[in-house]
C-alpha cells in the first residue's frame, strides 16, 4: 500500500455528527471507534478515530478531543500520513521532528499500530500511522 496523506480534524465532543453530516455530503462508508472501544472510561462515547471512505477518493479522518484537552478552532486540522511501508513513514516523522517537537512518541498503540504525533518547525501537526502490516 503506497502511503496516504489526509486530513485528520479534531472536534469538541460532536465528532460523530460532524462524520455522519460529511458522509451525506460526499457519500461513501463511514467507520467510527470510540475511546470506549479501547478501554477509556474517560468519555467513553467519544470518537477516538473516525474515517471516511468516499466514492471519489477522498479519505476525510476526525475525532473528538481527548478529555482534558482544549478545542481551539483555527488549530483543529492535523496532517495525517499512513500506510504500511515502515522504513519511509519513519524517515518522515525523523525528518518532520528535525526543529520540531514530538507530541507522541512513534510507538506502537492499543490498536496495534505504530502511531506517533509531531508538530514541525514551522507549527504545523502531523500524524504518523504505520499499519500492523510492517514488520520493524
Amino acid at each position: 500500500m503506497a502511503s496516504t496523506l489526509n486530513p485528520y480534524i479534531n472536534f469538541a465532543g460532536n465528532a460523530r455528527q460532524a462524520m455522519e453530516f460529511y458522509e451525506q455530503v460526499f457519500g461513501g462508508t463511514l467507520r467510527l471507534s470510540t475511546f470506549g472501544d479501547f478501554g477509556s472510561e474517560d468519555a467513553p462515547n467519544g470518537i477516538m478515530h473516525g474515517q471516511l471512505e468516499t466514492p471519489s477518493g477522498y479519505t476525510l479522518m476526525a475525532a473528538d478531543n481527548p478529555p482534558g484537552q482544549p478545542h481551539q478552532p483555527g488549530n483543529n486540522i492535523t496532517v495525517s500520513l499512513s500506510g504500511d511501508d515502515g522504513e519511509e513513514l519513519r524517515g518522515y516523522f525523523d525528518k518532520l521532528s528535525s526543529g520540531g517537537t514530538v507530541t507522541l512518541p512513534l510507538e506502537k498503540q492499543a490498536w496495534g499500530d505504530e502511531f506517533g504525533m509531531v508538530v514541525d518547525r514551522f507549527g504545523i501537526a502531523w500524524m504518523v500511522n504505520i499499519g500492523t502490516a510492517t514488520e520493524g
